[in-house]
């Protein structure tokens, strides 16, 4: 899922709008950020499995990031640095680290929902779950379709965005979303992991820098 925590971080936008909402982009995304970078640091892994072709579902071994309890140590310093950094909010820093929290927190819920059961509970021997959606693609994909519009019909109505950044916005977010079901059903196999872990790296932190100048707040905001 790539789309839809993008979604998610637009919708979380609409709660606190004196944040970037791209803030709480890069808060939803950061898990895969990371884990990409842990790839290619080989502190974590990923594989190709011989059905991907058809599938286009690779293999994760993730605890570092995407084990329940590592996403809420991820989700608690989220918060600690979101308290840290907007502390000329005064008694409003808790609201807004509770959100960027809860953006980090919500990759994990998302990727539980749609991952096969590979997602360890505490440790990489622990249990591991996740529903599986993805084995019914296009239920998948309208659910991430879905959240895409809903994230999209919170944030850009009363956004103080200038109506070219709205646009792009807008256009950015529905282009990641073309991405996505391209991504789960017709793309081929990539050439190798080490490209694939530094392509999606370098294309998330793409996107995060894209939609951070995109939302912006105008000045005095």
């Amino acid at each position: 899922m790539f789309a839809g925590h993008m979604g998610v971080g637009l919708a979380l936008g609409r709660a606190e709008r004196r944040v970037n909402a791209g803030v709480f982009i890069a808060a939803g995304l950061l898990l895969d950020m990371l884990l990409w970078l842990f790839v290619l640091l080989g502190w974590e892994s990923v594989a190709l499995p011989a059905d991907f072709a058809r599938t286009h579902q690779a293999e994760f071994v993730f605890p570092y990031l995407h084990g329940l309890l590592a996403a809420m140590g991820w989700s608690a310093l989220g918060a600690a640095v979101a308290f840290v950094w907007y502390g000329r909010l005064g008694p409003s820093k808790m609201r807004v680290a509770a959100l960027v929290a809860a953006a980090v927190f919500s990759h994990w819920l998302l990727d539980a929902l749609v991952h096969r059961p590979e997602m360890p509970l505490v440790g990489a021997d622990s249990a591991k779950v996740g529903v599986g959606l993805w084995q019914h693609m296009p239920a998948a994909l309208a659910v991430e379709a879905a959240i895409v519009v809903l994230g999209l019909c919170l944030f850009i109505p009363g956004c103080r965005l200038s109506r070219g950044k709205r646009m792009a916005l807008t256009a950015l977010t529905l282009v990641l979303l073309v991405f996505t079901i391209v991504g789960m059903t017709m793309a081929p196999p990539p050439p190798s992991l080490r490209v694939m872990a530094a392509s999606s790296w370098a294309v998330l932190l793409s996107v995060c820098a894209l939609a951070g100048w995109l939302a912006r707040p105008p000045r005095g905001e």
